[in-house]
């Protein structure tokens, strides 16, 4: 049976707070938490993840169907919103709720970027 809108969003609230929570609780920063909807300048899914002070941006997605390019754009795009160094995507593994199990995508440019510490061209 296929989830409905609702149940759908509600999945996605779900898997937001566990990686939210799970983040704040291994980097032991009480200020990562789900970032609010910024509408038409969205900057990812949660807030105030860095790497050697800079932002990272995140997506999250909860879904069953894998869009690599497109949520690699997507990231990208929130990345630039966000002021962020880096956008990375964050994808449920079916079969394990554990969050240090989940999927974590992004380019090679992303990667240099953390790398080094600047934002890559063409990203």
């Amino acid at each position: 049976m296929p989830r409905s809108r609702q149940s759908a969003k509600q999945a996605g609230s779900r898997f937001e707070r566990s990686i939210a929570d799970y983040l704040k609780e291994v980097t032991g920063d009480d200020s990562i938490d789900r970032l609010v909807r910024r509408g038409s300048k969205d900057c990812g899914d949660i807030a105030n993840v860095k790497i050697h002070g800079h932002r990272i941006a995140l997506e999250l997605k909860d879904v069953a169907k894998t869009d690599l390019p497109g949520w690699t754009n997507e990231a990208k795009v929130e990345a630039k919103n966000y002021g962020a160094l880096a956008g990375f995507v964050i994808s449920k593994r079916r079969g394990t709720t554990d969050p240090s199990k989940q999927w974590v995508f992004g380019t090679v440019s992303e990667l240099v970027a953390l790398i080094t510490g600047e934002p890559q061209e063409g990203q």
